[in-house]
């Protein structure tokens, strides 16, 4: 009986701490990304402040750079509520323009869901939020702009 091939050993214990290494590195990751949490979005202060149809026009002129402006960033938006969807524990708020169908849409943060929720179609409103970004559907042929952890502006 032979002992083995030592190399053989030599390279599948190389293998395994690399792939141990890997695992614990991919742990710490997903434990990262599920774990962090963000400042009240009505506690930070806007990066921009604009008004819901020259900003949804922004965007339609050139998706590209107004993504590259916006994203990730804290933005207040002054508009009129054009529709209210409310959900089990939250409420999205959007502002459509009218003339393109394009719109932007509003995600709350759970604790202000409430005071979203009392909102009505039509309302003048001001909401912060970070804005996710614009993507154009070249099926509807429309602009939408997502925003996260909103809330209403004070």
């Amino acid at each position: 009986m032979s002992a083995g091939n030592p190399s053989k050993k030599s390279t599948l214990k190389k293998i395994l701490i690399v792939i141990g290494i890997g695992l614990v590195a991919a742990a710490a990751v997903a434990l990262y990304i599920f774990t962090d949490t963000f400042d009240d979005t009505a506690t930070q202060k806007a990066a921009y402040t604009v008004s819901a149809n020259p900003f949804i026009k922004e965007f339609e002129k050139d998706n590209a750079l107004a993504n590259k402006k916006y994203t990730e960033q804290i933005i207040t938006v002054n508009g009129r509520i054009s529709e209210i969807e409310a959900a089990d524990t939250t409420v999205n708020i959007k502002m459509i323009d009218t003339t393109t169908g394009s719109y932007i849409i509003f995600a709350f943060q759970q604790q202000d869901a409430a005071e979203a929720k009392k909102l009505k179609e039509g309302d003048s409103v001001s909401v912060k939020g970070s804005c996710s970004g614009g993507i154009f559907s070249e099926i509807l042929e429309v602009e939408s702009i997502n925003f996260k952890r909103s809330s209403i502006n004070k």
